[in-house]
């Protein structure tokens, strides 16, 4: 190759990179109007304290959960509540008559009721010679789960139906005198 083509190449290759060079580092406020950068509107958010708000963490580690019968977990919503004072019509039929389930009494004598230091009470029942001591929530001959115990009741559920019964305080009678 000759001097001269060689010269030619060389202008040809500093025309090229000055023509790339020109359109990279042009002044870039010659782009046209239509174009909106994101860092021209960038707008930070407004916060009026950001520092830990400390009384608020403490209401929200107090509070507590109440439930309305409804399982969190679920999407299933609950079935609407009956109507409160449904106004008969002369159109809808009569009322088909409810069957009424009556829950089992607790094959056991409830006697008495205690607590140990602070923990839920615990209901204590007889039957015969065997004494049983339940605490709130749990469960009595497989069958039944106490729910509450009160003062003078207790308040219990069958597990098998999941109907709900009460059971009264039973007094103990005096020993026979001699």
């Amino acid at each position: 190759m000759t001097q001269k083509k060689q010269l030619i190449v060389l202008l040809v290759l500093l025309v090229v990179a000055g023509t790339i060079w020109y359109w990279f580092y042009r002044d870039k406020t010659s782009a046209p109007t239509g174009t909106v950068s994101v860092a021209e509107n960038f707008q930070l958010l407004s916060v009026e304290n950001p520092q830990i708000h400390k009384h608020r963490l403490e209401e929200a580690r107090k509070t507590e959960y109440k439930s309305k019968g409804r399982n969190i977990f679920s999407p299933i919503p609950p079935p609407p509540p009956p109507p409160k004072n449904p106004i008969p019509d002369s159109k809808t039929p009569d009322p088909i008559p409810v069957k009424v389930v009556t829950i089992p009494p607790l094959p056991v004598k409830f006697f008495g009721y205690g607590t140990v230091n602070g923990s839920a009470r615990r209901a204590f029942f007889t039957d015969g010679e065997d004494v049983y001591i339940i605490s709130e929530g749990e469960v009595l001959l497989n069958r039944f789960r106490i729910l509450k115990v009160n003062n003078a009741s207790l308040d219990y559920e069958e597990i098998s139906s999941g109907l709900r019964g009460t059971a009264n305080l039973e007094e103990q009678g005096a020993p026979p005198s001699a």
